[in-house]
């Protein structure tokens, strides 16, 4: 069996983000590839895909009519984890479908969708956004299943780490919209908690693929048990310097919010508060890589929110 090359860019990729621990779990990866290939009984179909933190093999399953599917092979962390926990929930309703997993590393062989479309391609604005918020109204209409990442545990950490991180920023501005947007989750986890709905957390144009079985379903989830309203920022930062700036900052933003509010059924105030938490989960990972200013795309998105 021909062993399958480790793309340069994925090594380098795993090198920034894992160390040593990275280069190591690629150089296994070309035997464990082998070994699912023979244990599920695959072939390959076609060159390797690879992303930031995946590599994916398009395949056919013998024995299944030859069914196209992709192997997904990624280091085994508490996100990938939670990615099959959150597929095996969704049962490809909306979602790609999930076909088989190796617990021990994480692999996991899925249907095949159409890698080189994705909502993205889509020029008409609303229609994608529409596409996009339907699909994410039925992710989020599924319960969290026990054992994921709440958001309860995560919204706290960032209030916690809100004061010390507002040191790093040079404007008064920057710090005061900071302490704003933590004010603003601090009030939200008080009054109701973070929610129990089952989150995408990842769900943007890039991560929407054509498919047969569907015309549309979702790929690379990062689950979590939580509220839908803070699901939205990903689909409102979509195409941001390609469609939302030309279009005017504010009208986009604030038309995008609209119908991902209507479609899902959100509470306006609460998703705004939501959105806001994303905003400064975004800038605390900021901070804490040595940024000393908020991303001007966060404060612009900032003022066209509720209550901006």
């Amino acid at each position: 069996m021909t062993l399958i090359g480790i793309p340069e860019a994925l090594v380098s990729s795993y090198a920034r983000a894992f160390g040593e621990s990275g280069r190591a779990w690629l150089a296994r990866v070309p035997a464990l590839a082998g070994e699912l290939l023979e244990r599920w009984g695959l072939e390959r179909d076609g060159e390797p895909m690879y992303g930031e933190a995946a590599l994916v093999l398009p395949v056919l399953r013998r024995g299944d009519g030859d069914a196209r599917a992709v192997l997904r092979l990624q280091l085994p962390r508490e996100e990938t984890t939670a990615a099959i926990v959150g597929l095996r929930a969704w049962g490809g309703r909306g979602a790609v479908r999930l076909l088989d997993h190796d617990p021990e590393s994480s692999a996991m062989l899925l249907e095949r969708l159409e890698g080189g479309r994705t909502l993205a391609s889509v020029e008409d604005d609303d229609l994608a956004m529409g596409t996009l918020a339907g699909l994410l109204a039925r992710l989020v209409a599924v319960p969290a299943p026990p054992g994921l990442r709440g958001l309860d545990g995560i919204a706290s950490e960032m209030v916690e780490q809100a004061p010390a991180a507002m040191s790093g920023l040079a404007a008064p501005e920057d710090r005061r919209r900071l302490r704003g947007w933590a004010a603003a989750v601090a009030e939200l986890v008080g009054e109701a908690g973070g929610g129990t709905r089952l989150l995408h957390w990842d769900l943007h144009y890039g991560n929407v693929l054509a498919a047969e079985r569907e015309p549309w379903l979702a790929i690379d989830p990062e689950p979590l048990a939580g509220d839908p309203g803070f699901d939205l920022w990903p689909a409102l930062d979509s195409r941001w310097d390609e469609v939302v700036v030309k279009g005017g900052t504010a009208r986009v933003v604030r038309r995008r919010f609209d119908l991902l509010t209507e479609v899902l059924g959100l509470d306006r105030a609460r998703a705004a508060g939501w959105t806001r938490g994303r905003l400064l989960q975004n800038a605390l990972w900021d901070i804490e890589d040595g940024r000393t200013a908020l991303d001007p795309a966060a404060v612009a998105l900032d003022g066209a929110l509720p209550g901006g």
